[in-house]
């Protein structure tokens, strides 16, 4: 007899709930952008402000927000609570009646807009925010072509992940028709050979206007822009960039489309970071930021000269969920509550006195940082194998054990960073304290240990 079966049957090993779910996620969840079989997702038990804790109980500070989106913190309990007493009053309504939740928090949205933006069309998320505005353009102007940059994100439908401007566009590039693409301004990797954050400026629009010129300024219903990019690398535009856009689009009729799906509601230090740059487009693209991605929620803030054309005409757009209470309730206490604790002050703050300091000091001692970059708490690091020749340390698209490295150092010590190719981006939730990001600066600085370790000075 074996020993273990002596004196009766043997109890079943406890699993733990982190492992069920684990494998309940393995066996049944088409996870996004990942191939399936190799996919490890770390199984999230429970978070609060900064933190996250995982299903072993191991605490994160959490310098991702996610997918760039709680801006108000994990769990904050004022908008909670918004959320479950929407609940128990009017769980959801069909868009075409009016509601409180709706109607207040398209108030809300329009009082930090820019003058003469006043009326707010709700969506589920940032990517169909990005369809409508662009089809609001095309019925206003007549026209059918859009503009959007490279190293741009503008979402994953057929027609959005077309106007993004970066490597996951190739693969789906199947309805690209009106889809033109354009450089905008990137000194440190400059494609117009500028030395100056001035002659960027001035090339980058002398190139836009000639791309104009050249396909016919009359096809032109857009030109759809992050104001500061994101996912493709947080490259805050240099001083008149967007005044010279916004110029360009007045000269040629074309509506011009701000994408904040990712840069607003606080993000930059600013409501919304077209307030750091004086320029007011025709429509606003907005997400994530709003209600913190508490309830999905997105949305198109539309000027007077858009929002006159469908006075007397019907605009042929919608969604089934357009402005769902529960979403609406979520952004009104985010808001409120954002206002009510000076949250895109201590963003401004934040990135100003510690965050940004912090990284340049960061750069100044690790030669696998190239580039910083950024505002608010909104930063990007560039990372290279050799500052000379600015040779990134993961290629365009891809990752590299020199990446996966770094990660992996940075999570094994309590830090979630947000990666992309060669870059980390370094982008805590609003609320974040001085003392919490200095936690995570000397979490990150000795996972730059290991990202030296790949650069030619190191070998």
């Amino acid at each position: 007899m074996h020993p273990s079966t002596r004196g009766g049957p043997v109890a079943a090993p406890v699993i733990s709930t982190a492992q069920v779910t684990y494998d309940t996620d393995r066996a049944h969840v088409f996870h996004s952008w990942s191939a399936q079989k190799s996919l490890r997702p770390m199984v999230i038990e429970r978070s609060e402000g900064c933190r996250l804790w995982d299903g072993d109980g191991r605490s994160y500070l959490d310098f991702t927000s996610q997918l760039v989106f709680t801006n108000i913190g994990h769990q904050h309990p004022r908008v909670v609570a918004a959320i479950q007493e929407q609940a128990a009053k009017l769980c959801t309504i069909a868009p075409a009646h009016a509601n409180d939740a709706r109607a207040e928090a398209a108030r809300l949205v329009a009082e930090v807009a820019p003058d003469g933006m006043d009326k707010v069309f709700f969506t589920n998320g940032g990517a169909d925010a990005n369809e409508h505005a662009v089809r609001m353009a095309r019925l206003h102007t007549g026209r059918y072509k859009v503009l959007s940059a490279f190293r741009s994100y503008h979402g994953a439908t057929a027609e959005t992940i077309n106007f993004s401007g970066d490597h996951r566009r190739w693969i789906n590039d199947y309805g690209s028709a009106g889809a033109v693409h354009f450089h905008a301004p990137f000194l440190y990797r400059s494609e117009f050979h500028s030395e100056t954050e001035q002659q960027e400026c001035e090339r980058a629009l002398e190139h836009l206007d000639s791309l104009i010129r050249f396909e016919g300024p009359q096809a032109f219903a857009a030109l759809l822009i992050e104001t500061i990019p994101g996912t493709s690398g947080i490259m805050p535009p240099p001083p008149g960039y967007l005044a010279g856009v916004r110029e360009i689009c007045d000269r040629y009729g074309i509506v011009m489309i701000c994408d904040e799906v990712m840069a607003g509601f606080g993000r930059t230090g600013a409501w919304l970071a077209v307030d750091h740059y004086d320029v007011t487009p025709d429509l606003i693209t907005f997400a994530k930021g709003v209600n913190s991605g508490y309830v999905p929620l997105g949305g198109v803030i539309i000027g007077e000269r858009i929002a006159s054309t469908f006075d007397d005409r019907v605009y042929q757009g919608g969604l089934t969920y357009s402005g769902h209470p529960l979403a609406c309730a979520a952004a009104v206490a985010t808001i409120e509550t954002m206002r009510d604790e000076g949250i895109v002050e201590n963003a401004a703050a934040i990135g100003r006195d510690v965050l940004g300091p912090g990284l340049r000091a960061l750069a100044d001692k690790h030669p696998s940082v190239g580039d910083v970059r950024g505002l608010g708490v909104f930063w990007a690091l560039d990372l290279v194998r050799d500052r000379e020749t600015k040779e990134p340390l993961a290629p365009y698209g891809g990752t590299s054990p020199a990446i996966g490295e770094t990660l992996a150092a940075a999570k094994d010590n309590g830090l979630l960073v947000f990666n992309q190719y060669h870059r980390l981006h370094i982008v805590p939730p609003c609320i974040i304290t001085p003392d919490e990001v200095r936690e995570g600066l000397a979490i990150l600085d000795a996972a730059l240990d290991v990202a030296d370790s790949h650069t030619v000075s190191d070998r």
